[in-house]
């Protein structure tokens, strides 16, 4: 839903920002919901792509930033956020309802696209948590599948509960008219950390034992043919961005694209 109107608010819009109306929340567990807004008709971002998300309730609002989870052709703009009791944004924004009103800054960004990638024939997509979202939004995109014969999204969690909206989003692709003929294209990893699920252990782990790869039964990553991104915790970025790395991948920027890409923006 395309949005051309201001909704109304008990403080003044900042300048520079959208003001637009929540249109679906889903809570999915006690620490995670998505959100979908309306999406405004000026607004242009890339798949992958963050912006900054606000509320107007206050006379300086609190932003942080949240990854479009939507791919970039979609009406609506969707998000996936973590609930965090005390967080100067979450703690607020959780409780969000439809037809509440969202303020987001009007300049999208970030480096998990596919633009700041070379061409290959295989795409890993590293997520935990509700890293997976900039995934979201490019498993939803032809480009990506146009770019790459193989993307493998490898989602990691503490428990089965928390992999819930990944695979809400990978069983909507079979039938998407835009992507649904790229789905056999798209391998959908998930593992979980502190709970019994077919597949355990955190994602390093099982990219240093090999066990990934033999579980997907694709050869170990080699700069030659693949590509990486990667979005999640700090601690989980900084050891599989040192593991792509030992692999030889080159970090790259939307100025010079390489062979892995990592996304720093936190939601707090």
């Amino acid at each position: 839903m395309m949005s051309n109107t201001m909704p109304q608010t008990e403080f003044p819009i900042p300048s520079g920002v959208f003001a637009q109306t929540v249109t679906l929340v889903r809570h999915y567990t006690d620490r995670l919901f998505k959100f979908r807004i309306t999406r405004p008709a000026s607004l242009r971002f890339r798949s992958g792509e963050f912006v900054m998300i606000g509320l107007p309730n206050a006379q300086k609002p609190v932003f942080r930033a949240y990854s479009v989870a939507s791919p970039s052709w979609d009406d609506e703009l969707e998000f996936y956020s973590i609930k965090v009791p005390d967080g100067p944004l979450t703690e607020h924004l959780q409780k969000i309802r439809a037809g509440d009103v969202v303020l987001m800054r009007k300049k999208p960004t970030g480096t998990l696209v596919n633009d700041a990638l070379l061409p290959g024939k295989r795409l890993y997509m590293f997520s935990t948590g509700t890293g997976i979202a900039p995934f979201a939004s490019l498993i939803r995109d032809p480009e990506t599948y146009e770019k790459f014969e193989q993307v493998i999204l490898t989602h990691t969690c503490r428990t089965r509960d928390e992999l819930t909206y990944g695979h809400e989003v990978v069983a909507t692709l079979r039938d998407d008219p835009l992507v649904g003929g790229f789905a056999a294209q798209l391998t959908h990893d998930c593992a979980t950390t502190r709970q019994d699920s077919p597949v355990r252990g955190r994602i390093t782990e099982r990219i240093a034992s090999g066990a990934l790869f033999s579980d997907l039964g694709v050869p170990p990553i080699d700069p030659q043919t693949d590509r990486a991104m990667i979005c999640g915790s700090m601690a989980m970025l900084r050891d599989t961005k040192k593991a792509m790395e030992g692999f030889g991948l080159r970090e790259g920027t939307n100025n010079r694209p390489a062979t892995f890409v990592v996304e720093r923006a936190f939601v707090g």
